[in-house]
């Protein structure tokens, strides 16, 4: 059976962006596509009379906001297989359970009731930070949502924490038929000083060289499997959570790894992860190596 595509809803803006993001996604994978609304209503139901006739009004409500975002993928792609559920759970707990069993988990940028100016709301990060599966944080301006850059965006980490990740940008860039843009930036150590042998030079290039092997070393697997795929290679000099933020803003998905923690704590996210998720111009995918 495939899995598929899971999308968290709570009739926010930024869920709905996100349910018509999946449903994009679901159907260039062909995958269906489940759109799952997590409350803990069941808290409050003893407080409601037992007549019968009476449901709380957050269940009601619930169901409304699922049955509208399961028509809404419908009307827009009427052959996707798309189903709904409420569960009466947290919502972060409710979705990283999901996550076992789904191909990618889907969030908006904000939830129902935070902060208009939170950048990235407290259930997205918790996903991202700890779902056994990737995770794409939708957020970004129109293009990058409506995916008329025609690039992907793989910020290439080291191979012990980059395969995976590596692996779905270039699945990613074959399924939209568009190229695949692969950065690895590189720093000079902060130690490294005049007194070291070689010029300035030399040391630069050095690691730079570094970098492009790493980068290879990262790429090579995955682009084997998938010969078609249109790759650009670059190396860039600087923090890697600011080249690839600056590079965002040209993307329609930017997609990272991260390596899984042992334990309840789930992903190590790090700076690059928590500025691409609260910064980005387009979605942000988190993808976890599997140790």
């Amino acid at each position: 059976m495939e899995l598929p595509l899971v999308v968290g809803v709570d009739g926010s803006e930024p869920s709905l962006a996100a349910v018509d993001w999946a449903v994009d996604e679901a159907a260039r994978h062909d995958r269906p596509l489940r759109v799952v609304y997590a409350s803990r209503w069941e808290r409050y139901e003893g407080a409601v009379p037992s007549t019968g006739l009476a449901r709380p009004s957050e269940q009601v409500m619930a169901e409304h906001i699922v049955g509208s975002a399961v028509e809404r993928a419908r009307r827009a792609a009427p052959s996707l297989k798309a189903t709904g559920e409420v569960v009466p759970e947290e919502a972060a707990e409710a979705l990283l359970r999901e996550g076992h069993n789904a191909f990618a988990l889907v969030t908006g940028s904000r939830g129902r009731g935070e902060l208009t100016g939170l950048l990235l709301g407290s259930v997205g990060l918790a996903v991202a930070a700890r779902a056994h599966c990737p995770v794409v944080v939708v957020r970004g301006d129109k293009a990058a949502l409506e995916g008329t850059h025609e690039r992907i965006l793989l910020g290439a980490a080291d191979p012990a924490t980059g395969g995976e990740a590596a692996r779905f940008a270039v699945r990613e860039a074959e399924a939209r038929g568009c190229e695949l843009d692969v950065v690895r930036a590189w720093r000079r150590p902060a130690h490294e000083g005049a007194d070291d042998p070689g010029s300035t030079a030399d040391r630069a290039r050095h690691h730079e060289e570094r970098a492009v092997t790493l980068l290879d070393a990262v790429l090579h697997d995955a682009v084997a499997d998938h010969p078609a795929v249109r790759v650009r290679r670059h190396t860039a000099e600087g923090p890697a959570r600011q080249v690839l933020l600056n590079r965002s803003s040209a993307a329609d998905l930017v997609v990272i790894g991260a390596r899984r923690r042992h334990g309840h704590f789930g992903l190590q996210l790090g700076r690059v992860g928590h500025t691409l998720l609260h910064h980005a111009d387009c979605p942000v995918a988190v993808v976890p190596q599997q140790m």
